[in-house]
């Protein structure tokens, strides 16, 4: 029998075939190879349901070193890994039983987003990269392309020159989250800034490299990295000093919230977001909560209505009860 680490290398492989992004193909082989060695386990076929469900129980009672537990998104996926992994082995016969195929994920809290910025930090924000150099221009069309479209941080750094259309103001994203392709519209900002990279600094970044057909690079002529375009993000938002962190994940939610807020449509959100899930796009709606009570407030017939303060005070009377009542007119009862 093949160790448990030629199976998960195959599993890999099969993930690959899916068309699976490398990010799930990492965060999964790195889960299944931690309840591995968390385990000892060698040979896949002695995994039992009960081993899992005491795994499960360790991940539960996990705390890092500053006393905070997993969180229930991580948990999950750690738990989808190994569940993704079993079917796989049950599928290709390694095992003949799948001992994962009753575990439960923890049902999932959809929190509402924190740290959303308002138009005055936002514009903070934006404010921050240098317009007077060849990397402030670039970083400046980024974090406008971020704000005004809402797109994932490495949906970004995927772009090709050949996404954006700058006349139509559309941005193409080409296997965005779960591989799905869609089309995002830019605002006027982003495209005022995007086409100033494009023309004067980008053909400056690539003079050692025109072959390159990423849009955003950097002075080396490489395409940008996820994670530096990160960093940068959060050095923007630690030097606007408005007292949030800012990433490129809270301009995402920053956008869909300013959308919700000024009465977009909810679908038209989700297409825009790449939500498979309206559900998903739906937390957007409770972040609005506060400005829909006041457009009610404003909007509706009812509370625009001006009416006298004696009118609309409602008038309380004593009753007597119906059983205590009697009639004035009602006759004595005669004596015998």
């Amino acid at each position: 029998m093949a160790s448990a680490n030629t199976f998960l290398f195959s599993f890999k492989e099969h993930l690959k075939v899916l068309h699976r992004s490398s990010a799930t193909v990492e965060a999964y082989s790195s889960h299944i190879q931690a309840f591995l060695d968390t385990t000892g386990f060698d040979d896949v076929r002695a995994v039992t349901r009960k081993k899992l469900e005491d795994y499960m129980a360790t991940l539960y009672g996990y705390r890092t070193k500053d006393g905070k537990p997993y969180t229930a998104a991580t948990i999950s996926v750690k738990i989808r890994s190994l569940k993704r992994f079993f079917e796989y082995l049950e599928e290709s016969n390694i095992v003949f039983i799948n001992p994962a195929e009753f575990i439960r994920e923890p049902k999932k809290v959809r929190g509402i987003p924190k740290n959303i910025l308002n138009p005055a930090e936002a514009r903070a924000v934006l404010d921050q990269p240098n317009l007077g150099t060849l990397r402030g221009i670039r970083d400046r069309a980024i974090l406008e392309l971020f704000y005004s479209t809402g797109i994932r941080i490495e949906e970004l750094c995927s772009l090709s020159v050949y996404d954006a259309d700058l006349q139509g103001a559309m941005l193409r994203i080409t296997k965005g989250k779960g591989k799905k392709d869609r089309v995002v519209p830019m605002g006027k900002h982003a495209i005022r800034f995007l086409r100033e990279y494009i023309t004067k600094v980008r053909p400056h970044f690539t003079k050692k490299n025109r072959a390159e057909r990423r849009l955003f690079i950097d002075t080396s002529g490489k395409p940008l990295s996820k994670q530096m375009t990160g960093i940068s993000v959060r050095q923007y938002g630690k030097a606007a000093n408005i007292g949030k962190p800012v990433t490129a994940h809270i301009f995402r939610h920053t956008f869909a919230t300013g959308l919700v807020k000024n009465g977009a449509d909810i679908t038209a959100v989700q297409k825009m977001m790449g939500h498979a899930d309206l559900r998903t796009t739906g937390i957007y709606l409770r972040t609005a909560c506060v400005d829909l009570k006041k457009a009610h407030k404003e909007s509706h017939p009812r509370e625009k209505e001006q009416e006298e303060q004696s009118i609309c005070k409602p008038v309380m009377e004593r009753r007597t009860p119906h059983h205590a009542r009697k009639s004035k007119s009602e006759p004595k009862p005669l004596e015998h």
